[in-house]
């Protein structure tokens, strides 16, 4: 890695020189400005992302002052914003975030998400469960346990049907519970937002400590754009049940009401904690384009339909900082995350000052006294300050940070999320993990897109055949396509947690299963086809459901081999054959695969049996027999370099097509060897003229069987022979 020395410049630096030298010199030569509007915009990029904010700023307001900008072009800006935060984090807290992610894992039965009860558990892909009802938010990109996006879609939220009939079974209370919650949730959402309003109020009454059923109301409220009340339940759910959801809400609440300043706050929150969040993202990116935008006075007055007006008094510590408060539209100090329990004094400092710089940004770009571009400069003072950020002095006329707050986010772990359900032994039933195709205990579980779960290896074997749902029938094509058989975890934990021996006993049955499959002299899968050779490529076009099924267990076992033969009428297939070893599979979207392998040892059968559908041998491997005698040896080498001599003569001759055929299926001839009893199976030039050469399977196959490399050159010589006088003119 360079290091950069003492006076030189950065690499951003160089960059933010060249574009102010091309906008001072006209290098784009349009007339229009249009060049020079875009080298404004690039030049805003580069010093946010060297977090020179003040000059960026300036750059991103005269941007928006002399063209059309989108939200999304202050991409570069957030992230410059969002890493000032997560530094300043660090520097405070630095196992903030980590002890956050570790406190935010749910228990066993509680959803990721929202770290509530399990009620209505929805699989996705990567194999973990959600809640049906987070889904259904679409405010999740990516599962909070693996980090692997979600590609789910409405139509993809089916219930797990056995992690349903089981928390049912085992947790009937709570299933109530969810079930009233459900319906005051089906009233939300289908807008009927005074009718959940009040089945919700009806239901807390009994159970106040309900978080869903006040989160519930709480969205309710909003719809009915009673802000104040939906704040309170919002504030009152999150002081017991963190999450990021909910404080995402909780920000559309705040910026609803006008207090941009809060909502920004919640928003950088949320993006600290999880940057793939892009609803957040796209918020900060709204916000901020308006707060620099020259138009940007409705978004700063988009709560004026709220039933909280802001204060006109300023606090000091903005009236120092602002300078002149006449021309300032003035701010109330925001006390809402206080109540919410966000330290908010540690939050302020994302913008490298104190909260009373952070107090002005709202009202900023609203100010009637202010022409653009003073807003532009004041926006300045208040985000940047010095260029230096984490040497700025923060508020000290905070009392959370009197207190000693440390914590980025407020922790996840709730007196909800501490109760630890388990299971009732006298309700546990080793049936109900049954897989319903090879009825016995689940191994390696997976959830198909319509919420039922089989075997991994059990469903494959059915998508084999049918690529259609082996109990409900409904298509599975776009899941056959994905490939993405992934275990359901909640469900192989249970297995494991709770029926010890009967998983041991399973994974010692599968274990020997695979250690059979593995066996490739007793037990040899035969794919019966065509002729294959030692060294000598052979691709194959996999479809038939059994030779699916050979090729998965290949690869699954780790051999990745399998043998070739030919047909035999009287036998089902020949005595002999090659090994061959798999390469590469690529599989097609409707389960048919194309599979490159290449040959390996021969080898002798000795006797024949059958699995699932396709033949298996018990076979002996033949190599060839080694010449002691030196005579005996320069002969046979005389007699090798005279058949790969006239081997090269004859090619050479082919046509054109045929030529290009051959090296398309079979490559090249192979060079000649030095030491032709180097290979156990003979020079590789040998296998690969039986390869292209016209000549009957039958033939070939006496040839392939054959353990003596004089043998063999003999015979090759008299087919070339044959071929030269017969097609001599």
């Amino acid at each position: 890695m360079s290091v950069q020395k003492p006076g030189q410049s950065s690499p951003l630096e160089e960059r933010a020189g060249f574009f102010i030298s091309a906008e001072r010199e006209g290098a784009c030569g349009a007339e229009d400005g249009v060049g020079h509007r875009r080298l404004v915009l690039l030049r805003a990029d580069v010093l946010a992302s060297d977090s020179r904010l003040k000059e960026a700023i300036g750059m991103f307001t005269a941007a928006l002052r002399d063209e059309r900008v989108r939200p999304e072009q202050l991409s570069t800006l957030v992230g410059s914003i969002l890493r000032n935060f997560q530094k300043q984090a660090e520097e405070r807290a630095p196992l903030g975030r980590e002890s956050c992610a570790r406190g935010s894992e749910p228990s066993e039965f509680d959803c990721p998400a929202c770290r509530r009860f399990l009620g209505e558990p929805v699989t996705v892909a990567c194999g973990h469960s959600y809640c049906r009802g987070c889904l259904q938010q679409g405010l999740l990109s990516k599962c909070k346990v693996c980090d692997e996006e979600l590609e789910t879609k409405p139509a993809d939220f089916r219930l797990n049907v056995l992690l349903t009939g089981l928390v049912e079974k085992w947790f009937p209370e709570d299933i109530k519970q969810t079930k009233t919650v459900a319906e005051a949730e089906g009233l939300l959402s289908s807008r009927r937002f005074r009718q959940a309003v009040s089945l919700a109020s009806e239901l807390l009454e009994s159970d106040s400590s309900n978080v869903r059923l006040r989160m519930c109301r709480a969205e309710a409220y909003h719809g009915l754009q009673c802000y104040d009340r939906a704040l309170d339940d919002w504030t009152a759910c999150l002081s017991v049940a963190p999450s990021l959801q909910g404080y995402f809400c909780k920000a559309k609440v705040l910026q609803e009401m006008g207090r941009l300043d809060e909502s920004l706050q919640l928003f950088l929150q949320c993006l600290a904690v999880d940057e793939s969040f892009q609803q957040a993202k796209q918020e900060v990116e709204g916000i901020l384009h308006g707060l620099l935008s020259p138009t940007c006075g409705s978004i700063a007055g988009a709560g004026r339909d709220s039933t909280q007006k802001p204060s006109t008094q300023l606090l000091p510590e903005t009236q120092q900082v602002l300078g002149q408060t006449s021309c300032v539209q003035k701010l109330s100090r925001p006390e809402s995350l206080e109540r919410s329990g966000l330290n908010r004094a540690h939050s302020l400092r994302v913008y490298g000052l104190g909260g009373a710089e952070k107090e002005g940004l709202k009202r900023v770009c609203s100010a009637p006294q202010l022409g653009d571009q003073e807003k532009g400069t004041l926006l300045k003072r208040k985000l940047s300050g010095t260029e230096a950020w984490p040497g700025l002095p923060s508020c000290h006329g905070n009392k959370h940070k009197r207190q000693g707050e440390t914590a980025t986010v407020a922790p996840m772990v709730t007196e909800e999320t501490k109760v630890h359900r388990t299971v009732p032994r006298h309700l546990l039933d080793p049936t109900d993990f049954e897989c319903s195709l090879c009825m016995r205990l689940f191994y390696a579980p997976v959830t198909t897109p319509c919420g039922h779960t089989f075997c991994k290896s059990c469903l494959q074997r059915c998508l084999d055949h049918s690529p259609q749902c082996p109990l409900c029938k409904e298509s599975l094509k776009v899941y056959l396509a994905r490939r993405t058989y992934s275990s359901t975890r909640l469900l192989e934990n249970i297995i494991r947690q709770y029926l010890p021996q009967e998983y041991s006993g399973r994974h010692r049955l599968y274990t020997e299963e695979t250690k059979e499959l593995s066996d490739l002299q007793r037990s040899v899968p035969i794919f019966v086809c065509t002729m294959a050779y030692p060294t000598v490529p052979c691709p194959l076009h996999v479809f038939e459901p059994r030779y699916r099924l050979m090729v998965r267990r290949c690869m699954e076992t780790g051999t990745r081999q399998f043998g070739m033969c030919i047909h035999d009428a009287r036998k089902g297939f020949a005595d002999y054959g090659c090994m061959l070893h798999i390469r590469s599979v690529h599989y097609l979207p409707d389960g048919r695969s194309v599979v490159d392998t290449i040959g390996g040892k021969r080898f002798h059968v000795l006797s024949r049996s059958m699995r699932d559908g396709y033949c298996t041998a018990h076979v002996e491997y033949l190599q060839d027999q080694r010449v002691v005698d030196e005579g005996e040896l320069a002969r046979l080498q005389e007699l090798y370099d005279q058949v790969y001599s006239q081997a090269r003569v004859w090619f050479h001759t082919l046509e054109n097509r045929f030529r290009n055929q051959i090296l398309q299926h079979f490559g090249p001839m192979p060079e000649r060897e030095d030491d032709i009893q180097a290979p156990p199976n003979g020079p590789a030039c040998c296998w690969w003229l039986l390869a292209v050469l016209p000549v009957d399977p039958r033939y070939q196959l006496s040839l392939l069987s054959m353990t003596t490399l004089k043998e063999r050159l003999v015979k090759i010589q008299h087919i070339l022979t044959y071929l030269q006088n017969t097609h001599s003119p």
